[in-house]
């Protein structure tokens, strides 16, 4: 079993950054492939891929609209798997969840087992 905690998120004015941290419970934290997901205000928006990042770190993997202003990382020490997010747009606007995959890592929210709550990032023009 994981738990997951987001943190980080606020209001921020467009082109400036926000790092989001997400915390996570259990021992076996290091084996789990980490990603970030976000969901755009309005009721019928599904979570979309954000990054990823397999168990070592090794590994990453970014949707076309964040590659180059994102970046995933993870501390596998403190159990912590961070977005940092620069060159922020108003498009960016959404509640972003971390999420935790026994078993590789990727694009699909299937793929994930375990996810935090949320926390809301609010890109102003």
């Amino acid at each position: 079993q994981v738990q997951l905690v987001e943190s980080g998120g606020g209001l921020v004015q467009a082109g400036g950054s926000l790092r989001l941290s997400c915390a996570a419970s259990g021992r076996t934290f290091s084996s789990y492939g980490m990603g970030w997901f976000r969901q755009a205000p309005g009721k019928e928006q599904e979570r979309k891929f954000i990054a990823a990042i397999s168990w070592s770190g090794g590994s990453k993997y970014y949707t076309d609209s964040v590659e180059g202003r994102f970046i995933i990382s993870r501390d596998n020490a403190k159990n912590t798997v961070y977005l940092q997010m620069n060159s922020l747009k108003p498009e960016d606007t959404a509640v972003y969840y971390c999420a935790a995959a026994a078993q590789g890592y990727g694009s699909r929210a299937g793929s994930y087992n375990y996810w935090g709550q949320g926390t809301q990032v609010t890109v102003s023009s």
